[in-house]
């Protein structure tokens, strides 16, 4: 006889279980709305063009129904690829072998190309790296820790890490986006890990993620967002906040000098560094798209005509302290200099001011 679950335990089963039948149903009506809206292109392309006459700005309509269908033509053909992996690996049996998690590296490395190539120019981006990067330094495995500031940045950061650097992240993400099918089905069959900001009684947070940074190599890193969340003024009180009920008032009064970053958490961090002893540590920050938070925002800036800036900060391991307290310490610290630097970043508009057709 089996022994019986715990309480956490059966959480994580109703969980997985739930995500399964999601996940199954969602990929369903991606790829079935995609099959639809290119029978009825023509039609929805005419519709777009024509209001995009009546509204302001230059061929908004236009411009968003264009990405609306890149976008779900991408999902559909990256969930098409993963259906075929799957009954590939002998329906799962061997899906975890080298060769078929570089067949998903590949095909998450192809969606993120092809979705930034076209977004970068339908919506007239420029991406601006600062900085030393992992390119410069082949052969080492790094811990990346970056700011979050929009529901893009993410996908930016994993993207530069992909596509101009050649490396294989390994992610922390926030446990909401497992709910994505594309996702979700891709991140749990890769060396990721989805996490709560606050995990309940039963949630190591902190094994979680020490596991994902073992037995790091020479083209792997490791990209956690201390912060937990898009950057937001009401979640920067929050943290302020959470910090000062948990006793830690010198963290909350470091914390309130900052206008652009939240708290960062240090005991995902604090886990990494203790399971990759000696691998150094990459800083990520970006300053272009932060004020793009609701899909108002996006439609109001489109075409956007903004420019996104990376900026990379290698720290060698020997600079980095060894102890919990130490590292916490450091980690502020560091946040204290990005938040500087997002400060002294001039506008993002890569253009003059725009009419208002």
């Amino acid at each position: 006889m089996s022994p019986a679950r715990t309480p956490p335990e059966k959480r994580r089963f109703w969980t997985w279980l739930w995500w399964r039948l999601f996940a199954l149903v969602g990929g369903a009506v991606i790829v079935g709305a995609t099959v639809g809206l290119w029978f009825f292109v023509p039609f929805w392309v005419i519709v777009a063009a024509v209001v995009s006459t009546r509204v302001p700005g230059r061929w908004r309509p236009l411009r968003l129904f264009w990405l609306l269908l890149l976008h779900l033509t991408l999902e559909s053909l990256v969930l098409v690829s993963l259906l075929g992996l799957w009954m590939g690996s002998g329906f799962g049996l061997v899906i975890r072998r080298p060769f078929f998690q570089w067949c998903h590296y590949d095909v998450m490395h192809w969606y993120l190309r092809n979705l930034f190539r076209e977004s970068m120019r339908v919506l007239r981006l420029r991406i601006v790296t600062e900085g030393p990067t992992p390119q410069a330094f082949p052969g080492d495995p790094l811990i990346v820790l970056s700011r979050h500031a929009g529901p893009g940045d993410s996908f930016t950061v994993v993207h530069a890490l992909m596509d101009t650097y050649r490396r294989e992240p390994r992610i922390v993400l926030k446990n909401t986006l497992m709910w994505e099918p594309t996702v979700g089905i891709l991140m749990h069959r890769l060396p990721s890990r989805f996490v709560q900001p606050n995990p309940r009684p039963g949630h190591d947070l902190r094994s979680q993620i020490g596991m994902l940074a073992r037995a790091l190599d020479e083209d792997d890193v490791l990209l956690i967002f201390p912060e937990g969340g898009n950057f937001t003024a009401a979640r920067r009180l929050r943290a302020i906040t959470r910090l000062r009920d948990l006793g830690l008032e010198q963290m909350a009064a470091r914390a309130e000098q900052w206008t652009h970053v939240l708290a960062p958490r240090p005991g995902g961090v604090v886990a990494a560094l203790e399971a990759a002893p000696g691998v150094d540590v990459l800083l990520c920050a970006h300053t272009g798209l932060e004020h793009l938070r609701t899909a108002a925002d996006i439609w109001r800036e489109l075409p956007m005509d903004k420019t996104l800036t990376l900026r990379w900060w290698r720290v060698p391991r020997a600079r980095i302290p060894s102890d919990p307290d130490g590292i916490a310490d450091w980690l502020y610290a560091e946040w204290s200099r990005i938040d500087a630097w997002i400060a002294s970043q001039p506008p993002s508009d890569s253009q003059p001011p725009r009419d208002s057709r």
